[in-house]
């Protein structure tokens, strides 16, 4: 199997970190290139799978005439640029000529390498070069939604239902739930899906530049707009938007959004006429727009022009039953990204995996497996080849569970130990050991009703000779029936 390609303009050990040994271990070849003459030559010569440019070392003008020459062979390939400097002018620049993701110095080489792989995996071409997401490219880039919970069925159900008939449509939940792949499912089953496809994240458009990137520019409308940009929602225009991160715009970007969607309308900046508009708007969050309604932080009048079909998608320990079907999945899928022939987990590792909470949801599940096949060396990842934070994270869970589920014993029996062991189903001699181990002392003094207690330095919670949190007691006294 060929590996995929990144040719690299500048030289790899002027970033922090082992950005060689890092792609490497992605199963990525690196191609390293300073002279402007061989990246041209090699651009001519064969294809990179994506471009990484350093303009801190080529400079600004020869880094961004670099990305465009680019589009002379194959306007398809990602090109990510790191900067020493972030201006308004340089992102409009970018922007317009094709940039698909920008970074600033200093970087993380671990969120580089996620994008270079985002890229790689999923080829994203700029709206101004080539219509983006048409429902040809769609089909291969999104995948059906995996489960078979009885939450997920009804999604699915949903989905088909809304799909059809053109109707605004809010979807919320966690962070890594997958609310762009339901954007992407609805867009691909309308009538629209012959249409282009276009997500814009919220969250990254500062005020300075939501005008210009969103509803288009004219020429000359502000320092570095050297020609016209029709704007991502005119170049979808008859397909779908997606406003990913909707609860992050700013109560100015939430007027011009509110007036685009009821005028059916836009204006160039620095223009003098509107142009029709016929798009789909699709918006997702994760935060709670009712209670940013309440605290004036979200529009009231912007929320029901977007809530008009509401899907939610529930977090992924509110469904474990699809745990194992993504598990699989993912096995499938990184079998074929890495080139290995992994069959499962071991025993202890599917345990663990089962168990669980993910906090960032799907995405937090990918990323596990992702890192487990970077360490794993056999054919069954084992639970050492799962990441140390995900490890740690589930010890401590584990510990603070078993630390609760102490205090609720001894307080149902009146702190009295060996009852407390019975309750539990342990031994005398593992209660003890269990008390030692989180520094649990039972104190026959009581304050209020109350018991004090001390707590484990392990535990999140540590306070010395503290008594037990409000939340602690609350629980203590309706398992013990306190009135």
């Amino acid at each position: 199997m060929k590996k995929p390609t990144v040719l690299f303009v500048g030289k790899c050990d002027r970033l922090p970190g082992n950005f060689k040994s890092l792609m490497e271990a992605y199963q990525f070849e690196v191609i390293e290139l300073c002279d402007k003459t061989a990246v041209l030559r090699y651009l001519e010569a064969q294809k990179a799978d994506v471009i990484v440019v350093d303009f801190s070392q080529t400079g600004e003008c020869s880094g961004l005439e670099l990305a465009q020459q680019n589009g002379r062979w194959d306007k398809r390939t990602p090109v990510i640029i790191i900067t020493q400097k972030s201006s308004a002018d340089l992102t409009i620049a970018a922007l317009t000529i094709g940039i698909n993701d920008y970074f600033k110095q200093p970087l993380s080489i671990e969120e580089l390498a996620r994008s270079i792989k985002q890229s790689i995996n999923k080829p994203l071409v700029p709206a101004p070069l080539l219509n983006p997401l048409t429902s040809a490219s769609l089909s291969l880039e999104t995948p059906h939604m995996i489960g078979g919970s009885y939450s997920i069925s009804q999604i699915k159900a949903f989905i088909h239902k809304v799909a059809p008939i053109d109707s605004n449509v809010l979807i919320t939940g966690e962070t890594g739930t997958g609310k762009e792949l339901v954007a992407a499912l609805i867009h691909r089953n309308s009538p629209r899906r012959q249409k282009a496809y276009a997500r814009i994240n919220c969250a990254a458009l500062p005020d300075g530049l939501f005008e210009s990137e969103l509803f288009g520019h004219e020429r000359g409308a502000f320092t570095g707009a050297h020609s016209s940009y029709e704007g991502k929602l005119k170049i979808a225009d008859g397909g779908t938007v997606l406003l990913d991160e909707i609860g992050e715009l700013s109560p100015f970007a939430q007027a011009k959004i509110l007036r685009a969607i009821e005028t059916k309308e836009v204006e160039h900046l620095g223009g003098r006429k509107s142009f029709p508009l016929n798009i789909r708007i699709i918006a997702a969050t994760n935060q709670d727009l009712e209670q940013g309604m309440v605290s004036g932080k979200f529009r009231r009048d912007l929320y029901f022009r977007l809530n008009v079909a509401r899907i939610h998608l529930p977090p992924l320990r509110e469904r474990r039953a699809d745990i194992s079907v993504l598990l699989d999945h993912f096995i499938q899928e990184m079998n074929d990204r890495f080139g290995k022939e992994v069959e499962g987990f071991t025993d202890e590792a599917l345990e663990a995996l089962l168990r669980y909470d993910y906090p960032g949801n799907i995405r937090e599940l990918k990323n596990i497996i992702e890192a487990a096949f970077v360490n794993v060396t056999s054919r069954w990842i084992s639970f050492m080849d799962l990441p140390e934070h995900f490890r740690a994270g589930l010890q401590n869970k584990e510990a603070k569970t078993e630390f609760d589920s102490m205090l609720v014993a001894l307080s149902a029996t009146n702190w009295n130990r060996s009852e407390a062991a019975r309750k539990l189903h342990w031994s005398r001699r593992t209660f003890y050991r269990k008390m030692a181990k989180y520094d649990l002392k039972t104190d026959k003094r009581q304050r209020n009703g109350k018991m004090c207690h001390t707590q484990s330095p392990f535990h999140p919670n540590y306070a010395p000779n503290r008594r037990l949190t409000t939340e602690q007691e609350e629980t203590v006294e309706r398992v013990a029936g306190v009135p």
